[in-house]
């Protein structure tokens, strides 16, 4: 497999595919990190998921000492909006770590692109709009996340096969691709339309190393897009959710504020709507089993080079 030469050039022999394990809230933690990167995906955690201070500088500590040379790097996904008041800090122990790839998203990655750089780090930011993508990529940073239709969570409203190219047209830096990539022929299919690596997100959820309740698994492997509602009631953010978790945790849609604050400051408390739903992308319809991380990448990585051949 020839990764982007626009990638690191110490990352290419460490991984297996160009793929990224999406950072996922409340459900992305070190082990799920760890085993993407020892399976030589990318893997990744947005840091208010560890619900303190003291609990993400733990679970970096236990990301940095379980990696070896031959794993593939992995990332820190940092909330930049204002309402994240543990930036700071947060930023702190990014740096003392000295996390390969720091995803920024949910504002503007300026602030703290010269200290991940000052160690040798990669900041790339996640942005779902061109006018968006072209604000961060004056703000400097080495990549861009793309956030396309159907991704899981907060998500975008521009296809895939539009967003890369309208990027490509200013932006020569690393892109990622997300939105309803969910095998390997998809990973293939976002190298194609000029992206680096593919995100993929709602796959991992169901795998055993996720932190996500059995209920959720077995919610995802038994629904398809059609049990999807785009909302932005819940967080403020158009997000894709999964109907039957809104009833669930007994949610009135049509009752609900439709445009509450943004609002992402502890998120584990559960006092926050969001903490109490559940997302999917697109894809969802394509689980249809609950697996370890091995079991998941070694299928992607069957169906990538069967993608390549065709």
């Amino acid at each position: 497999m020839n990764l982007s030469s626009r990638l690191p050039e110490d990352w290419r022999p460490r991984m297996k595919l160009p793929l990224v394990a999406a950072p996922m809230f409340l459900i992305s933690g070190p082990e799920l990190a760890l085993a993407a990167c020892r399976e030589g995906v990318i893997g990744s955690f947005p840091t208010p998921n560890a619900r303190t201070v003291a609990v993400l500088d733990e679970w970096m500590d236990k990301i940095t000492r379980g990696l070896g040379a031959k794993d593939a790097p992995w990332a820190a996904n940092v909330v930049v909006h204002r309402s994240n008041t543990r930036l700071d800090e947060d930023l702190d122990l990014v740096v003392r770590y000295k996390v390969p790839l720091v995803i920024t998203a949910l504002g503007s990655p300026r602030a703290i692109v010269e200290r991940v750089h000052d160690y040798g780090g990669l900041v790339f930011a996640d942005v779902n709009s061109v006018p968006f993508a072209r604000k961060a990529a004056a703000a400097g940073v080495d990549g861009l996340v793309l956030v396309a239709a159907g991704a899981g969570g907060h998500t975008g409203q521009m296809t895939g096969f539009s967003f890369v190219p309208a990027v490509r047209e200013f932006f020569d830096g690393s892109i990622i691709l997300g939105g309803g990539i969910t095998d390997g022929a998809g990973i293939r299919a976002a190298e194609v339309l000029g992206a680096d690596l593919a995100y993929m997100g709602t796959r991992f959820i169901a795998c055993t190393e996720s932190l996500a309740v059995p209920e959720y698994r077995d919610m995802l492997v038994g629904s398809t897009v059609d049990d999807l509602i785009l909302t932005r009631a819940i967080t403020g953010v158009a997000a894709n959710w999964l109907k039957q978790s809104i009833a669930r945790a007994g949610m009135d849609l049509d009752a609900m504020e439709k445009n509450p604050d943004i609002d992402f400051t502890d998120p584990q408390s559960g006092a926050k709507r969001w903490a109490q739903v559940w997302s999917a992308g697109h894809g969802v319809g394509m689980i249809d089993r609950v697996e370890t991380v091995a079991s998941l990448v070694a299928r992607l990585r069957e169906e990538y080079e069967q993608a390549k051949k065709r």
